[in-house]
């Protein structure tokens, strides 16, 4: 899929000025730590940049703090209308039930990669 220059350089933009949880979340499942899978964060995706990316599995997650909440709802369907699947977390789960959220991320990535 072409990526737009707006997007990509956004995607640079976002990627220095990761929030807390973004960067806990990196932390945990870069370098193939989280079962082997490969993750890429604030990747374009046509007209979006999502967080992170599973492209071997075809994965998105998004964490929701209320930046984007406007769009969500057009960018899930965009997304999943591509053959993404979108998991989302609100930030405060990072926060208070963070191996929960890895728990359910690996749940759905099991399957995928066997």
């Amino acid at each position: 899929m072409a990526v737009n220059r707006p997007s990509n350089v956004r995607a640079v933009r976002l990627r220095h000025n990761q929030t807390d949880v973004e960067r806990k979340l990196w932390l945990a499942v870069r370098d193939r730590r989280l079962l082997d899978a490969k993750f890429r964060r604030q990747v374009p995706i046509g007209p979006y940049v999502v967080d992170f990316l599973c492209l071997d599995a075809k994965l998105i997650i998004e964490l929701d703090g209320g930046q984007h909440a406007d769009e969500d709802s057009a960018r899930q369907t965009w997304l999943e209308q591509n053959g993404y699947r979108v998991l989302r977390f609100w930030n405060n789960e990072l926060t208070t039930n963070f191996e929960g959220v890895l728990a359910t991320i690996a749940g759905v990535l099991a399957p995928l990669r066997a």
